[in-house]
């Protein structure tokens, strides 16, 4: 062997051992590649371990020193950005180290740890599209199995089908397969199956424990259903093994926000945006957490910064419309103009624009061009957000068969004595927000948000029935009163989280669960219900100006949200008739007419004596999430009871579909008590989803 051999040789040896203590020993590591470079010095690859062991032994600053000296040694390689890029990150200097990584995927495209970390960046950064993109590459690149390698290629180019199919070939041949059954997961979140995702996640790490990126993407899936008490375990398992990663602390952020902790979620946004200064989403989100906490300057301001950087993001233009108090100056009128003469507009920053523009407009008195905003906007959310009005129509027909007298009668005695929960429930816009600032107001009450524990567990008791009775509500007929005395204490421990106070009753106030009253009843048959109603042209054009982010399909077509808000009267004015006296209904116009007198009446039917500052509810500085939140830290205004008239030129279709619900208003017109006649086409037999 040539002395050129030897040394070749002995180089390499030298290089391999340094690379296998790298993971376990990386002080060795660094001792090592010292060794190396006395002997060649700048020997390109003895620097890269270098720089990544003072990277892992905690010592950022040397190993920014080392690897910046290398990628100005070797500018094309692949390794030499992606190691720069992990201790810019580690450094805190989140856009500097995507800028690194982009590089490293530019000149390797088969990189996996650039494509990985480059996806941990995105996804702080709120760049959901490039996240699902770089997750795509990374399995690609990360998978040498062929079956593996087509499923990963199709999730790249967004073929869910084609992944579905050769993932659900691979799980039948290797049910045990974790990587399979990770990227199964990532198909079944992309098509919102979040509960299918969510087993499949918990069976990865049943598998696979230390799993850590199915563990995030667990912590996220749960998040999505508001599952946010298990979703913060599992990224405070995530933090014990890395306090400093920027994508965890991001999530725990959004998670305490859905767990109502906005101080700290706050303070982990200000920390994150300390070192991603220029990320239009995580100013955005910064502003929700603001604004629900009552800071709304600062939120308009967090909301302006998401603007510069991101003119396009149709998100920070409606949240400032959001605040309903907020008004558009001209040129962001002309900002929201240009924006939308923009082609690429994503769909939903488009929908975004539209909703605040037709706002902006409204607030202007030009009532035509604002309703043609409005209308777009709900168009385009109604070619994405499908929604079958005869469902709910047949949900109706089937409670008004099954839920009478004798049902409740013969069940009387089943579920939790406890008092605790006060629920407000009716439409959206309603003027629910403004009851629970009122309630929260007194000593004896605590608000909380809108929980959706009581949906998910109805609807669980129709999982959990037999075929015959899968639809809801007839899945109820078969409870035992064991098994609803479970469900409500259920319910009192999942929401105990909410509950930041010794006061004996909080507050619940979701609004869709006043199709869930006979859910209500039978586990939790002491609690208040109060019905939030309005004048149903006021309500429901209130729902069509508004850009909900998750669910309330009904609200995108004028006639789908007549028909709704009348299948709403029609189930509670059966509600009425089984269970009189159950419900205290609360006019939002008497209620702002005659605040004293409504405001103890409701007082009265919740148990409570009546307090003054109960009158003074703009006082209460507790956060809200809702879109009423800075209307509700304001004294009564009467002004919005008859803003819909300004639009009635452009109502017909919805005056159409409420009927004799409008013209009776306040009062409930005559829906026959008996079950009304049905046919094969009005009745849906379906289980709830």
């Amino acid at each position: 062997m040539s002395a050129v051999q030897e040394g070749v040789g002995t180089l390499q040896v030298a290089l391999t051992h340094a690379a296998r203590l790298l993971e376990q020993q990386p002080g060795l590591a660094a001792e090592q590649a010292r060794e190396i470079l006395k002997m060649i010095p700048g020997e390109p690859n003895a620097l890269r371990l270098l720089g990544s062991a003072q990277r892992l032994t905690g010592n950022a600053a040397a190993s920014l020193e080392t690897l910046s000296l290398l990628r100005t040694a070797q500018p094309g390689w692949a390794g030499a950005h992606l190691e720069l890029g992990l201790t810019l990150g580690a450094l805190g200097r989140g856009d500097e180290a995507v800028g690194e990584l982009r590089r490293a995927v530019e000149l390797d495209g088969n990189l996996a740890a650039a494509w990985s970390a480059l996806a941990d960046h995105l996804m702080v950064m709120g760049d959901e599209a490039g996240v699902d993109a770089a997750r795509g590459r990374f399995l690609r690149a990360s998978t040498r199995d062929p079956q593996l390698l087509r499923a990963a290629a199709a999730l790249c180019e967004n073929d869910l089908p084609q992944a579905e199919e050769l993932l659900r070939r691979r799980l039948h041949e290797q049910p045990t397969d974790v990587a399979a059954i990770r990227m199964f997961a990532e198909v079944a979140a992309r098509l919102q199956r979040y509960v299918d995702a969510e087993n499949l996640l918990a069976r990865c790490l049943e598998l696979a424990p230390g799993f850590d990126a199915a563990r995030r993407n667990y912590a996220i899936v749960l998040h999505r259903q508001y599952k946010d008490i298990q979703a913060l375990d599992e990224v405070e398992r995530l933090l014990a093994k890395d306090q400093r990663d920027p994508t965890y602390r991001n999530l725990k952020a959004a998670i305490l926000g859905g767990l109502g902790r906005f101080t700290e979620s706050i303070e982990l946004y200000a920390a994150v945006l300390a070192h991603y200064p220029n990320q239009p989403k995580v100013w955005l989100n910064y502003g929700h957490a603001l604004k629900t906490a009552g800071r709304t300057e600062e939120s308009i301001a967090a909301y302006r910064r998401c603007m510069q950087s991101d003119p396009l993001c149709g998100g920070a233009y409606w949240s400032l419309a959001n605040l309903k108090t907020f008004r558009f100056t001209e040129a962001d009128v002309a900002a929201m103009r240009a924006a939308l003469a923009r082609t690429e507009v994503t769909a939903d920053d488009r929908v975004q624009f539209e909703f605040a523009l037709g706002k902006a407009l409204e607030d202007a008195a030009d009532y035509a061009h604002s309703f043609e905003h409005y209308a777009r906007a709900n168009a385009l959310q109604r070619a994405s957000h499908p929604y079958e009005a005869g469902r709910t129509t047949a949900r109706v027909a089937r409670s008004k068969r099954i839920l009478t007298r004798e049902f409740f009668a013969e069940r009387q005695g089943y579920g939790v004595a406890a008092r605790d929960p006060i629920f407000i429930v009716g439409m959206p816009r309603a003027g629910s927000t403004l009851l629970e600032q009122i309630l929260s107001s007194h000593s004896a009450v605590e608000g909380t948000m809108e929980l959706p524990d009581i949906i998910s567990l109805a609807r669980a008791t129709a999982t959990r029935s037999t075929a015959r009775a899968a639809s809801y509500p007839a899945s109820l007929e078969n409870l035992t009163a064991a098994e609803c005395r479970a469900l409500g204490e259920r319910y009192l421990e999942q929401t105990r989280i909410q509950r930041k106070s010794p006061a004996p009753f909080f507050i619940d106030k979701m609004p869709n669960n006043f199709a869930y009253i006979d859910f209500i009843q039978l586990v939790l048959p002491n609690a208040r219900i109060i019905d939030a109603r309005r004048h149903p042209l006021g309500c429901c054009f209130s729902v069509f100006k508004q850009h909900f982010a998750r669910g309330q399909h009904f609200a995108y077509d004028l006639a789908d949200l007549g028909r709704y808000y009348h299948d709403y009267v029609e189930l509670m004015a059966h509600i009425d008739a089984v269970l009189p006296g159950r419900v205290h209904r609360v006019h939002y116009e008497a209620l702002v007419t005659d605040t004293e007198a409504e405001v103890r009446r409701l007082l009265a039917y919740c148990g409570l004596p009546f307090e003054e500052q109960c009158l003074r509810f703009y006082e209460n500085e507790r956060a809200v999430r809702t879109a009423s939140s800075e209307q509700v830290r304001q004294p009564i205004f009467r002004d919005a009871l008859e803003h819909w008239r300004s639009f009635e030129p452009w109502l017909e279709p919805l005056k159409d579909a409420l009927g004799p619900v409008l013209t009776a208003y306040p009062q409930v017109p005559e829906f026959p008590y008996a079950p009304a006649q049905t046919t094969a086409s009005n009745i849906v037999e379906e289980t709830e989803q």
